[in-house]
């Protein structure tokens, strides 16, 4: 049986994008501070929010708007802790851990 995660990858093969993921204020960080806290570059976090669906932006040419905890998960390859977040869960065990450590309320 094929988990949630693997699954909404596979699809997105096919052409589809994952669900956005819901952000508050407070989950906010702009591409350049993305860019600091992980140490990519700025093309690899671009394609992360597009390939991830970690971060959005509302017309061209306005900021992009990143998850940091969603950017969190991504570097640590955890996406079980993602696809719950996406899923609207921020207080599960696996998912709180993310917020702790970055210091953000859930």
């Amino acid at each position: 049986m094929m988990s949630t995660a693997v699954a909404i990858y596979e699809f997105q093969g096919a052409g589809l994008t994952p669900a956005p993921i819901l952000m508050r204020r407070s989950d906010i960080i702009a591409l350049k501070t993305a860019v600091d806290r992980s140490g990519k570059s700025d093309r690899t976090i671009r394609n992360w929010c597009r390939f991830f669906g970690i971060g959005r932006q509302s017309s061209p040419g306005a900021p992009l708007e990143i998850s940091a905890p969603a950017l969190e998960m991504v570097l640590h390859g955890d996406l079980e802790a993602l696809e719950m977040l996406r899923a609207g869960d921020r207080s599960g065990h696996q998912v709180r851990r993310y917020f702790d450590h970055l210091g953000l309320p859930a």
